[in-house]
């Protein structure tokens, strides 16, 4: 029997967007049959940043109890997926600066083989989602990552609408369900495909 496939939902989130979605990412990668650790990175925003949207002030409280994520958990992960907003058409600095820890990691190898893949938002359309996406897969190629987009492979993904992950246009508006079910089975894909690559290791 294959061990279970270990799956880390690494995310930033400010006003609770990018949580939503990495909520439903874990619901879709627990139903596949993962083991999952959901994790936030550490708000670098200065005080009175945070303090002058009274919405994020509010969801940074909310996720008091996400713990933050560790070189471990990086470690011990099989498949990692990764939230961001999008800011200027790249992912937000709090999650950069985590990725720039990871160095003792890479040199080590410890980054490679793994399957990557990454969802994000934004407040407008063509807000540069897509640059973000592509952005973090710059990353992963120097990990030596196996990069697992959920392209159009589902019929949720031709009503979502976005073949380099889950996406969500924000506004005023949290995710709707067709957003949800994309992270759903772009979590479920990634297991998926990550699990193949375990079981053929293992033979």
């Amino acid at each position: 029997m294959v061990e279970a496939v270990n799956i880390a939902i690494v995310y930033y989130s400010a006003t609770g967007n990018v949580h939503t979605l990495a909520r439903a990412a874990a619901e879709g990668a627990e139903k596949a049959g993962a083991t999952v650790r959901v994790r936030k990175v550490a708000e670098t925003a200065p005080p009175e940043a945070v303090s002058a949207r009274p919405e994020w002030a509010r969801h940074l409280e909310e996720t008091a109890d996400v713990a933050e994520v560790s070189h471990e958990d990086m470690d011990w992960a099989d498949a990692v997926l990764f939230g961001t907003p999008t800011r200027f058409g790249n992912p937000a600095a709090q999650l950069r600066a985590f990725i720039d820890t990871t160095g003792p990691l890479w040199f080590q190898g410890k980054l490679a083989n793994k399957v990557y893949s990454a969802f994000t938002a934004s407040n407008t359309p063509h807000g540069g989602q897509e640059s973000t996406l592509l952005a973090l897969s710059n990353t992963f190629y120097h990990w030596g990552g196996i990069i697992v987009p959920p392209g159009y492979t589902d019929p949720i993904q031709f009503q979502s609408g976005n073949p380099y992950g889950t996406s969500h246009v924000a506004g005023d508006t949290p995710p709707g369900e067709i957003a949800l079910q994309a992270a759903q089975y772009q979590a479920r894909r990634v297991v998926e495909t990550a699990a193949a690559l375990k079981a053929g290791r293992a033979v």
